[in-house]
C-alpha cells in the first residue's frame, strides 16, 4: 500500500496544483491565440470532467455580473479530505 498510497498522494497533490493554477489564471482575460489561452484550455480540459457534475448539482452563488463558482473549492476540500488519511498512513 505504501507505493500505491505514495503515487495517489503525488497525483492528488498534482491535481491540487492544476486546480489552483486554473483558478488563478481564470482571473486573467484571454487574448486570441496566446500561450495563456493554450494553458487555460489545457487546465480546463483537466478540470472540467470533475467540475461539470458538481456545477449541475451546486449552482454558482452571487448576483449581478459577479458569479462565484464553488466547484473548485469543493473539489479542493474533497481532495484534502482524501489526502489526510492516505498521507497519514504512509
Amino acid at each position: 500500500m505504501n507505493a500505491l498510497g505514495s503515487i495517489l498522494v503525488d497525483l492528488l497533490n498534482l491535481y491540487l496544483i492544476v486546480i489552483i493554477l486554473q483558478v488563478v489564471l481564470s482571473w486573467f482575460p484571454e487574448s486570441g491565440q496566446s500561450t495563456l489561452t493554450t494553458v487555460k484550455r489545457l487546465l480546463y480540459a483537466l478540470t472540467e470532467p470533475v467540475y461539470g457534475p458538481l456545477r449541475r448539482v451546486i449552482p454558482s452563488v452571487g448576483g449581478g455580473g459577479m458569479r462565484l463558482d464553488l466547484s473548485p473549492l469543493i473539489v479542493l476540500l474533497v481532495i484534502e479530505l482524501i489526502l489526510i488519511p492516505v498521507a497519514g498512513s504512509l
